[in-house]
């Protein structure tokens, strides 16, 4: 047997030695798992979380109304509306983004337990946040990037995400794209025994319930209502599941939830061709996709980020419209911040021309900015790498891996519109094709229905199709 497998075989006890969660009592039926109480048994309060994130400093940032932005979106609006835009200005956490509301919670939930150190699978900014979470509690902290392709060539954003880490004290593991990292990972949990910060765990999204919960209180102080809509960039799912249900928990039941990526499609995530044709690291579809349509490929059993329960919408934007965004943001508003927010800013500039004056769209982060991740170093980057950069109104005609293109002016800054439906039915197939069940128990067509936000009739209409 190879030392591989030997690991992989080992995986379900490391995974309970630095996680400290027994997932196994969660299952139930023959697919389901009881997502709620697992949720619930971290034992700590949405008012816990939020005492616990201000001991370092976390949390309690700026809701910004971007008045210059929302006057040129009714300027372009061909109804002459839109809905006033505001941005969570989450650049003011100490390491710039709002990651640190998960690491924080990871983080004092390691120390408590008696871990010396920690450990982060993450090329994106969670790494900055353990790492600066773990600096504050006095813990070692070890961050694992996948980080170059195989001609040593690094992803400009990403190699300033590492020296972001490194300049918390913590050690940086960089290696090429593929499917090592996880057996890496691995084995520096079983080497050093530390705990697993996993942006999966349900610390991790808990974590991020309090900005969801700040979103609503702020809203209703300032503005005496809730947001009408909060637009939330989408990855792994960690950042819409912890928003959404801290907008729930403030009473903000009827905020729609809006999932923006960055449009990727074409690219393999796992491709060393592939990684260094795309000019965004996080927040696109390369992962908004499969982690929404199989949560559980994640680095912990059962991933506590669950998207498909929470969403509303789900648009894209072009890696283009971003740059746009970023650049519009700074020069009208006065605001320089990073790509990962900028992605749910381009979106929300359309989606608020179809809403009232009255109404109002939040944008619920922004990430601090540095050099790898400005505009001309990711526009140089690309055109390095035989991407042709053009300008025009078509935004949406820009091909990932081929192009990328900027929009002529605010006005042809677009969005696309995807099939929530076609996500959720993928979901339910890849769920019975994983566990290789033959049937079905009533408490998995429950769970089915709360993953998918689908009636019993779907549910069963979907698995007739499935011959199931």
């Amino acid at each position: 047997m190879s030392k591989y497998d030997e690991l992989m075989q080992e995986k379900s006890k490391l995974m309970l030695q630095s996680v400290g969660i027994d997932y196994n009592k969660y299952e139930k039926g023959n697919i389901a798992f009881d997502y709620e109480t697992m949720m619930s048994d971290i034992g700590y309060s949405i008012k816990d979380i939020i005492d616990i994130q201000r001991e370092t400093g976390v949390g309690n940032t700026p809701l910004i109304e971007l008045k210059n932005l929302t006057a040129l979106a009714r300027q372009v609006s061909k109804s002459g509306k839109a809905a006033r835009i505001f941005i969570k200005d989450e650049q003011c956490n100490p390491s710039g983004s709002f990651k640190d509301r998960r690491a924080a919670i990871s983080i004092y939930e390691a120390k408590k337990r008696g871990y010396k150190g920690v450990v982060s699978a993450t090329s994106g900014n969670y790494g900055a946040a353990v790492a600066s979470q773990s600096a504050m509690r006095g813990l070692d902290c070890i961050i694992v990037q996948e980080c170059y392709d195989s001609q040593k060539v690094g992803q400009p954003e990403i190699i300033e995400k590492a020296r972001k880490c490194e300049a918390f004290g913590a050690e940086v593991v960089q290696l090429t794209v593929g499917p090592e990292l996880f057996y890496v990972f691995l084995k520096i949990i079983k080497d050093t025994g530390y705990f697993n910060a996993s942006l999966y765990s349900p610390l991790g999204i808990a974590g991020t319930e309090s900005l969801g919960y700040e979103i609503a209180k702020q809203c209703l102080e300032s503005l005496e209502r809730y947001p009408d809509a909060v637009v939330v960039t989408h990855a792994g799912g960690g950042n819409v599941t912890g928003t959404a249900r801290g907008l729930i928990k403030a009473g903000a039941i009827d905020s729609k939830i809006i999932g923006a990526s960055v449009d990727l499609s074409g690219l393999h995530m796992a491709s060393d061709s592939d990684f260094n044709k795309k000019s965004f690291t996080t927040g696109h579809t390369g992962f908004g996709i499969p982690f929404m349509t199989n949560p559980d490929r994640s680095d912990v059993p059962r991933s506590a980020a669950r998207p498909l329960r929470y969403l509303d919408r789900y648009v894209t934007v072009n890696q283009g419209s971003v740059f746009y965004m970023t650049e519009l943001l700074a020069q009208i508003e006065g605001l320089e911040r990073g790509p990962a927010g900028n992605t749910s800013l381009a979106a929300a500039f359309s989606l608020a021309q179809e809403m009232e004056n009255d109404q109002v769209i939040v944008v619920q982060e922004t990430e601090y900015t540095g050099a790898g991740k400005h505009i001309m170093p990711q526009l140089s980057f690309a055109k390095n790498n035989n991407i042709e950069i053009l300008i025009n109104e078509n935004v949406l005609d820009e091909i990932p891996g081929k192009n990328i293109i900027l929009p002529r002016g605010p006005w042809a800054l677009r969005y696309k519109e995807m099939d929530l439906n076609k996500y959720r039915k993928s979901l339910i197939k890849n769920l019975l094709r994983n566990s290789k069940v033959q049937e079905l128990e009533e408490i998995d067509i429950d769970f089915l229905c709360k993953e998918t936000r689908y009636s019993k009739e779907e549910v069963n209409n979907i698995l007739r199709d499935l011959e199931l």
